[in-house]
């Protein structure tokens, strides 16, 4: 009686612990930024097919586009990648500036940040389905409300990856791969490294590649559909994080 008493207390003990409620938060932090990614997939998505071959969340896309169109190539867009780029920028600095003055870890700043960009992606869903001429067809000018649209996805990305930074879930950044390519290359086994973080960085290049495969089935059948799933997909985001970074208190 007197041992299992004791083994039940010891259960409990186990179940109040915060070593076992709060365990590993990395872990939890990379699945969240992860599924971030995949949404980020859908937005770019969206943005390059639907907003006038824009990328509202891959800067780094934009600064070629831009390099390319300044010679006139390929009559590319100079327009929206300047205001994607100011819009992610401007995001960046605004929640990197109301973060810096939060604490470490997954904040309520945080939960905040990441449900906003949840609500922003599902007005924008609502919006780009009341536009005339969105999806923009090729050769043809973006209305003025869709290159607004643009900026405004800009700047929720923007919002996205400082909060994200903030998080310092290494090689997930929820909105460009490159730099997790390398280290996934430069650290394998095949180059004389450990190999390790290769399923987080393999995991972070697959699912913004099903993101951007999700979103561009999704314009085709609703121009808003991509959007719409991207903030749903932010909001759970948010609000899993919230509540587990939370366990315990």
């Amino acid at each position: 009686m007197a041992h299992a008493a004791g083994v039940t207390g010891e259960r409990a003990g186990r179940l109040r612990s915060p070593l076992v409620t709060r365990r590993d938060p990395l872990d939890w932090h990379t699945a969240l930024m992860l599924v971030l990614t995949f949404s980020t997939g859908i937005v770019d998505a969206v943005g390059y097919l639907g907003l006038d071959r824009v990328f509202t969340a891959n800067m780094t896309g934009n600064v070629v586009i831009l390099g390319m169109a300044l010679t006139g190539s390929q009559d590319l867009p100079i327009v929206g990648p300047v205001l994607a780029l100011l819009g992610f920028l401007g995001g960046a600095a605004l929640v990197g500036r109301v973060l810096r003055r939060a604490a470490t870890g997954w904040t309520t700043a945080s939960s905040v940040v990441f449900a906003l960009v949840g609500v922003v992606l599902g007005a924008l869903a609502v919006v780009t389905s009341l536009l005339d001429g969105v999806p923009v067809e090729p050769g043809t000018s973006p209305p003025p409300a869709a290159v607004l649209v643009t900026t405004v996805l800009g700047l929720a990305m923007g919002g996205q990856a400082a909060a994200a930074r903030r998080l310092g879930v290494k090689d997930v950044t929820t909105v460009v791969v490159t730099s997790t390519l390398t280290g996934l290359a430069a650290d394998s086994r095949l180059a004389g490294g450990t190999g390790d973080g290769w399923r987080r960085r393999l995991g972070a290049v697959v699912l913004i590649l099903a993101g951007a495969a999700v979103g561009a089935a999704l314009l085709r059948w609703h121009v808003g559909a991509g959007l719409a799933l991207a903030g749903l997909i932010s909001l759970v985001a948010a609000w899993l994080g919230h509540g587990r970074a939370h366990v315990g208190r």
